[in-house]
């Protein structure tokens, strides 16, 4: 059974810096492209950032210039460094299988972690 693990998370204020982390166990992790997605208070869940196999990066245009997605695939583990945060990006965030790379991105793990709560605040 695979598990994604994600942590890093917290309390901080506008303009500061958090780095979440995302920990797979029981799977080959690094033949898999990866992703940060975030699910804010009554809105749906978005996808952040994504990671390929061979490290290419994409990101929404939100959080362009401001968060990096990058992985070490000898841990089996994902990151997210987000600078400069903002109000906005107040959600729960969660790592799972890139969704714009696998029709059924959810069976790929089979589940999603418990996420990791990141509020920004003053």
């Amino acid at each position: 059974q695979v598990q994604l693990v994600e942590s890093g998370g917290g309390l901080v204020q506008p303009g500061g810096s958090l780095r979440l982390s995302c920990a797979a166990s029981g799977r080959i992790f690094s033949i898999f492209a990866m992703a940060w997605y975030r699910q804010a208070p009554g809105k749906q869940r978005e996808l952040v950032a994504a990671i390929s196999s061979g490290s290419s990066t994409n990101y929404a245009d939100s959080v362009k210039g401001r968060i990096t997605i990058y992985r070490d695939n000898a841990k089996n583990t994902v990151y997210l460094q987000m600078n400069s945060l903002k109000p906005e990006d107040t959600a729960v965030y969660y790592c799972n299988a890139d969704r714009s790379y696998y029709s059924d991105y959810e069976a790929v793990f089979g589940s999603w972690g418990q996420g990791t709560q990141v509020t920004v605040s003053s």
